[in-house]
């Protein structure tokens, strides 16, 4: 992975190599920055630089022995932590990210490296279950660090999705990265602040990867995909800065490159939950409508995918709230999506809004801790029934 293979995101490119031209190589760096931002891209291309035999002034060379080991992510210097659960393929008794390594190594390469936590745990398996980084990992980074790098000037140990690791896990690596091996660096990706262990944050340094901009976007999209350009400028535009999202809906659609399917089945889960919603009542059938719907939105039981619903159904909420205020040119969707939005726009209000985003979150919070996800969707679909008869002005007291 070379700098030059990430959209956008010059100033951070520029940070990164200015470090090494500095002289400056903080041993134990923190890279957090929101999903499809190019994170762990940016890690790996940061290490091939690093470890480049020719690299120039802007990038790797991408050719010499080490950038090849790199770019195929073999070299015996570089090494990952990654979530993991025990899978019908691998059930050992203490499982490790060593045993998924080859899937690891498809699952990067498959995807420019630009990846999601459900696509990660749908690639080896473990879609209804939570990944985690454990003591075993952690056990062995420490033997593997006790050695010399092999053949780079760096070794290095990428953590993705550091906020996945359990106290135990964390505990063991503090001494390294307080006091790492020379010529070692540790690179942790993250996706959430709050989730990462504090004593891991304090020993870190951060570095924030914002989202990355439309046009900088649209720009690759336009290098990968034969279509018309205001067709790949609305998936700019829809994907938010989230490059992975900008592929899976150009990827993922053919003939017309019409939005993915998954989006429109999202949109169709979450109209029909807000309608059965808002005429929830005391009667038996308004109550059987809703919890059919919540069945739906529990679906095979993959928190992942229970997890996405809600983000996106936030996301569109959001929209809704912006719609009603008057900011109509944020909502770049259209046909029914927007139908929904302009009509739903009469719920969904200042008033409401913070109220609707705390619980969604909370929701967000309780499914990733295993909680039942039908009383969950259950006791949320209550309160968002209360909070949309919310009116959008205060009605007046009366004398």
């Amino acid at each position: 992975m070379r700098f030059s293979d990430i959209p956008g995101q010059q100033k951070i490119k520029q940070r990164l190599l200015q470090s090494v031209k500095d002289n400056r190589v903080s041993h134990a760096q923190l890279f957090l920055g929101p999903e499809g931002s190019g994170k762990l891209a940016l890690a790996l291309a940061y290490t091939q630089y690093i470890n480049c035999r020719n690299r120039t002034v802007e990038d790797s060379c991408g050719v010499c022995p080490s950038c090849n080991k790199f770019n195929k992510l073999i070299h015996p210097d570089l090494h990952f932590l990654y979530p993991i659960n025990k899978t019908k393929d691998v059930d050992e008794k203490k499982v490790t990210s060593k045993d998924f390594i080859a899937p690891w190594r498809e699952f990067l390469i498959e995807n420019e490296s630009f990846v999601t936590l459900p696509g990660w745990y749908d690639k080896i398996g473990i879609e209804k279950k939570q990944g985690m980084i454990n003591a075993e990992d952690a056990d062995g980074v420490n033997h593997t660090l006790a050695y010399k790098a092999y053949e780079a000037e760096y070794k290095v140990m990428i953590i993705w999705m550091v906020e996945k690791m359990n106290n135990v896990a964390a505990n063991k690596l503090l001494k390294n990265l307080e006091e790492p091996p020379d010529k070692t660096l540790f690179i942790l990706v993250s996706e959430n602040h709050d989730q990462v262990i504090s004593t891991i944050l304090s020993r870190t340094q951060l570095v924030k990867i914002p989202r990355i901009n439309d046009s900088d976007i649209l720009e690759s999209l336009r290098s990968r995909f034969q279509a018309p350009d205001e067709t790949l400028r609305n998936f700019a535009r829809q994907a938010e800065g989230n490059f992975r999202l900008a592929l899976d809906m150009a990827e993922q659609t053919s003939g017309e490159m019409n939005s993915s399917d998954l989006e429109k089945e999202r949109f169709l889960l979450l109209r029909d939950w807000m309608r059965r919603t808002y005429v929830f009542g005391a009667k038996q059938k308004e109550y059987d409508s809703l919890q059919e719907v919540i069945t739906r939105l529990v679906g095979d039981g993959s928190r992942e995918k229970q997890k996405e619903m809600l983000g996106y159904s936030l996301k569109i909420l959001r929209l809704c709230m912006q719609y009603h205020v008057g900011n109509h040119q944020l909502v770049l969707h259209s046909g029914e999506e927007l139908d929904f939005i302009s009509k739903f726009s009469t719920f969904i209000h200042p008033r409401n809004i913070t109220q609707i985003d705390e619980e969604i979150n909370r929701a967000i919070f309780h499914i990733e801790r295993n909680a039942n996800a039908n009383i969950i969707f259950t006791d949320l679909s209550h309160i968002i029934a209360r909070l949309i008869k919310i009116p959008a002005l205060a009605q007046p007291k009366k004398m």
